[in-house]
């Protein structure tokens, strides 16, 4: 017989996570269709075009056998779909998914550390599938991830906060969800704490219950992102000098991409002390190295926001993250300043947040989302970072850190 609850088009991947979030609402009384997004084969090869390419197709990029989309997961949702008795969709997203591997090559490029979970949830899991949902008639889509999306008490309007296994929470890389798609979101596990999910899994005679976490990102074979970025942008792979902080020559590197803002090893410098990169100047292929405190940031300048609440036009006390497993610290968000908009990158929704304490190795190109302090779960918004000051010695105020900068 045909549920009689809503239709939900869940996005399976083949884990225990979106497996038990299917059975979930199939218990419920939805009418449960799941969807395996085909992002590539392993082993296959994707076009992509990246910046230093125009027009011209880049190497190909070959889909790593581990992650998300491999076949194995593609026969783990056939058997969970199967025992649920739902019907599995395969939507071909390699396309779209090229999409999402030429901004983690670009941003590489451009000496910035990428987060492809965060954009690939953007524009494919709440992009594309949304799109899709709303084809087939479907009035929710649904994920394994751990957050929740509940009504406010106050208002009814739906609102986006951390998962109650806040070890596993992933309202980290889902805080670009558009504000008006909450309402079409469900979470079904995102109340539960990992362990549980397992054990229901195994009671439910699901056979992914002890399926291993993915670790890896998918479509970067043995985690050796340096070697794709080369393979798709050969020019990435060139000589430059390692400078310190004062500009000095230390030695030298095979290509800036290959390091990131807060690393210290594999710098290949004898130096008798610990030194860290600082920062990336991709323009002269430079890497600067430098102490740990010379890591610290005082405040970063952030664009594309999608604010989950109304957008902000005064100073605000939040909480903020600046990296996925990093803890969310106390900090002030304001609307940037006409005079530093647009930002860096040229997008626009710039807004600043400056850190009650400085923070390490704030680095550009990462995501930072912001938290309420009164009720430290609800996700306010959040962007992605363009740039970043030194702490100043000064108290705070109300005018613009970056304004003061300079």
């Amino acid at each position: 017989m045909k549920p009689a609850g809503p239709k939900v088009l869940v996005a399976m991947s083949g884990g225990v996570d979106s497996s038990v979030a299917a059975a979930l609402l199939r218990r419920a009384g939805y009418d449960v269709v799941g969807c395996f997004m085909r992002l590539g084969a392993p082993g296959e090869m994707l076009d992509t075009l990246t910046p230093d390419a125009g027009d011209r197709p880049a190497p190909a990029v070959r889909i790593g056998r581990q992650g998300c989309c491999s076949i194995n997961d593609a026969a783990d949702a056939r058997l969970v779909a199967a025992q649920l008795g739902i019907p599995l969709y395969v939507c071909n997203f390699k396309k779209d998914f090229g999409r999402v591997i030429d901004y983690f090559v670009g941003e590489y490029v451009a000496g910035r550390t990428p987060n492809p979970c965060v954009r690939c949830n953007d524009w494919l899991k709440f992009g594309r599938l949304h799109a899709y949902a709303r084809q087939i008639g479907a009035d929710f889509v649904a994920s394994g991830h751990y957050a929740r999306v509940e009504p406010d008490p106050r208002t009814g309007r739906p609102r986006l906060l951390r998962g109650v296994d806040h070890a596993k929470d992933q309202s980290y890389v889902l805080f670009g969800v558009p504000r008006a798609q909450l309402a079409h979101v469900l979470l079904p596990i995102g109340a539960m704490e990992k362990p549980a999910v397992r054990d229901l899994a195994r009671s439910m005679g699901l056979p992914v219950f002890d399926k291993p976490d993915s670790q890896e990102i998918c479509f970067v074979p043995d985690n050796d992102y340096a070697g794709l970025v080369e393979r798709a942008a050969p020019g990435a792979a060139s000589e430059g000098p390692v400078v310190d902080t004062a500009g000095r020559r230390l030695g030298t590197h095979a290509g800036q991409h290959r390091y990131t803002v807060g690393q210290r090893r594999g710098l290949s410098l004898s130096l008798g002390h610990a030194v860290y990169v600082v920062a990336k100047a991709p323009a002269t292929n430079t890497v600067v190295v430098g102490g740990r405190d010379d890591l610290l940031a005082g405040a970063c300048l952030a664009d594309e926001a999608n604010w989950l609440i109304d957008p902000i036009d005064a100073p605000r006390p939040v909480l903020a993250r600046y990296r996925h497993n990093s803890r969310a610290v106390p900090a002030l968000v304001r609307p940037a300043p006409d005079a530093v908009c647009p930002t860096p990158s040229g997008r626009a929704g710039a807004f600043e947040v400056e850190f009650d304490e400085p923070q390490h190795a704030v680095a550009p190109g990462q995501a930072i989302v912001l938290y309420d302090r009164g009720e430290p779960d609800l996700v306010l918004g959040g962007g992605w970072i363009t740039s970043c000051a030194p702490p100043r010695s000064s108290a705070r105020g109300d005018s613009s850190f970056f304004m003061m900068k300079r």
